[in-house]
């Protein structure tokens, strides 16, 4: 019998900020790609939280840190034909490039499958990519690399201040940031090169636009660009802090073409097979740009994309890795076209990073090149104003959109130029305050398309606020339609949230379900990856027959003491449903998670975990029940609203699930029973 190709997946070991879940998504899809085509999978990761490590999943799983040193013992006794450095973000990138270096990989015999070792190292030295990118006749940043203090400054002499710092191998934009003069240079660069051996220092391009496009290469040199999107914060704003849209909304048509058949150049002068992100800083005023830089692997823009897109980035990946093209390869969402077809959208999406600065006594409010950000939201609309006010409801930070909202203490005094957290509600404070909204894009650097869609969130608010009750239907419609939720209106009109829904009703003002599909509906689909939206007259999908639909809600953004161990539960939840013959419908607003990936066989909800949407989407589905005890602390909160409208749910009952979580009924329970407790207030 032939011995099956054994092939090594390197994870991405412990969370951290700038590579968390999206390392666990890109990697268990990689995994499953490769037995698709029956490989024998490793797998090296220490993380016990996530879906890639369990245990049916790769054949041999190894509990050990991503490092060099542990990974060559693996290489020594496992006979193994081939690694993947691509699919567990810069750690194992680094890793892989160390054990290049050391000879392991040769001495047993391992062959990198997918992009080349040389190009991973010519993207990922700063050195060699300006080199390489200046050689294709290609713009980047005027930069100059440097390995200690002494050159440092020399260069930033050399460029003028102010200038930008950059390292080399570096994850999250670690040792960057914007230096006006000699004494922050030097605490950028030494606190840079503590953990990298080189870094550089460059032109500032502050206020230029933030472009990515998501690109796909194969070893016959086919290529297509599955995603751009641009980062409504300028540069100098990290794209992991920024909040982006896709597909880009202020870019010229030849702006657009013109960025992407740069990128395609990029792709195949480093030779990469499979997925690769670019980055661009683009003149807002010439059209000029930069190229800032290109990650050779998936990363947490390609999780953003593959989930805003409907396109398995990792899965193809993974498959162009061991020698398909991309014409070989189908579309898993349609039988009628192949992985070389570009997604085309009939809808965009919006991402908004998770911030949980309060956990910290010294953390300063203040973004910049360095993310702080540990999590982020994806919400789907029709237009920009609904998709941004789902994705505000979907932070779970006890705000009911945009607007009508009171800013948490001390925000009011960073105003709503400085980079913060909270800066996108400040600014439509500002603006239904009156300011200018070309005064606000001089000295934001925030393109004014994007300041003209608040000011329409509100203009609705103001109408809202003005209009006697009961509210007419047309402005109801177009309340929703922006993106305002019930609760939300009522706040506005003095009125309970049962209140507006039951106008809702009266008026047959109702959402409905649309499919993403990725062919905007050109070619018949069978996707069960699905959002909620009120622009729109009818469901794509009707309920089915004999049903055995059963809703998980997800935990949402990831934050501190809520992450990918509550992914693993929703997932596990579900693949246990679908063996047991039931129909998961999952609900979760996480890019970064495997919940979320609509090609795991369950119906997906991009969708907001608030009462109003569950309920939707529960009149939608018609299930049997809901599950509340895999999300984390999100789900609990609806038990007891689900036990109000008299929706069955399975397992703990609602009314014990908030006698557990109300502090003072789980204490009077306690001295019911007898038990000890420690004095409270």
């Amino acid at each position: 019998m032939k011995k099956k190709q054994r092939v090594l997946v390197l994870g991405s070991g412990a969370l951290k900020i700038g590579e968390a879940g999206e390392f666990d998504y890109s990697g268990s899809q990689a995994i499953q790609a490769l037995k698709e085509e029956g490989f024998e999978v490793w797998l090296v990761n220490p993380n016990i939280a996530t879906i890639q490590t369990t245990p049916d999943l790769a054949d041999r799983i190894f509990l050990l840190p991503v490092d060099p040193r542990f990974v060559a013992k693996i290489l020594a006794r496992g006979r193994l034909d081939g690694i993947l450095l691509s699919f567990g973000g810069q750690t194992a990138l680094n890793c892989g490039l160390a054990l290049h270096r050391s000879g392991a990989l040769k001495r047993n015999g391992v062959k990198v499958l997918g992009t080349p070792v040389d190009s991973i190292r010519r993207t990922e030295d700063r050195a060699l990519f300006r080199k390489e990118i200046l050689a294709a006749g290609l713009k980047v940043p005027w930069s100059l690399p440097v390995r200690n203090l002494r050159e440092a400054r020399a260069a930033a002499r050399r460029i003028g201040y102010p200038v930008r710092t950059r390292t080399a191998f570096s994850l999250g934009g670690f040792g960057s940031g914007l230096a006006h003069d000699e004494k922050e240079l030097d605490r950028l660069i030494s606190g840079g090169l503590s953990s990298s051996p080189q870094a550089v220092v460059e032109e500032d391009l502050s206020g230029w636009k933030e472009i990515e496009y998501e690109v796909v290469r194969d070893s016959s040199d086919n290529c297509i660009a599955v995603c751009n999107m641009e980062n409504l914060d300028p540069m100098g704003i990290h794209t992991g802090e920024s909040i982006v849209v896709a597909p880009s909304q202020t870019l010229t048509n030849r702006e657009y073409f013109r960025l992407r058949d740069i990128a395609f150049q990029v792709i195949r002068r480093f030779r990469i097979v499979g997925e690769c992100n670019i980055q661009y800083a683009l003149d807002p005023d010439s059209s000029d740009y930069r190229i800032i830089e290109v990650n050779a692997r998936l990363s947490r823009s390609s999780a953003l994309a593959s989930k805003a897109t409907g396109y398995p980035l990792a899965r193809i990946a993974a498959k162009l890795a061991v020698g398909y093209s991309l014409p070989e390869l189908k579309n898993s969402m349609n039988d009628a076209t192949t992985a070389c077809f570009e997604p085309a959208l009939d809808y965009l999406v919006v991402k908004i990073p998770k911030w949980d600065l309060a956990k910290f006594d010294r953390a300063l409010p203040v973004l910049g090149s360095e993310m702080k950000s540990i999590g982020e939201v994806m919400a789907v609309g029709r237009n920009f104003e609904e998709a941004l006010q789902k994705g505000c409801r979907m932070l779970d930070d006890g705000i009911s959109g945009l607007v009508g909202n009171s800013l948490p203490r001390g925000v009011k005094g960073l105003g709503a130029v400085k980079p913060t957290p909270w800066r996108i509600f400040a600014l439509a404070e500002a603006i239904g305050r009156g300011a200018r909204l070309d005064d606000l894009s001089r000295r934001t650097g925030i393109d004014p398309w994007f300041l003209q869609r608040i000011a329409s969130i509100c203009r609705v608010e103001n109408s809202l606020k003005k209009t006697a009750w009961p509210l007419r239907r047309d402005l109801l419609e177009t309340a929703k339609e922006t993106g305002f939720s019930d609760p939300q209106i009522a706040g506005l009109v003095n009125r309970k949230a049962g209140e507006i829904r039951s106008l809702r009703d009266r008026l047959g003002v109702h959402p409905v379900v649309k499919q993403i599909d990725t062919l905007a509906a050109e070619y018949p689909v069978r996707t069960n990856y699905l959002y909620v939206t009120y622009h729109g007259r009818k469901d794509d999908l009707q309920p089915v027959s004999g049903n055995r639909k059963v809703v998980i809600p997800g935990s949402g953004p990831y934050r501190i003491g809520s992450s990918v161990e509550f992914d693993w539960c929703c997932v596990s939840a579900a693949r246990a449903l679908q063996r047991m013959g039931y129909d998961p419908v999952v609900v979760n607003c996480n890019p970064e998670t495997v919940s979320t990936d609509y090609d795991s066989g369950h119906t997906l909800y991009f969708e907001e975990l608030t009462p109003e949407r569950i309920f939707d989407i529960w009149e939608k589905e018609m299930p049997l029940g809901i599950l509340l005890a895999f999300g984390g602390q999100i789900p609990n909160r609806l038990a007891m609203e689900c036990h109000r409208r008299g929706i069955r749910v399975f397992g703990t009952d609602p009314r014990d699930i908030d006698r557990a979580e109300d502090r003072k009924k789980f204490s009077a329970l306690m001295d019911r029973l007898g038990i000890s407790q420690p004095p409270w207030i």
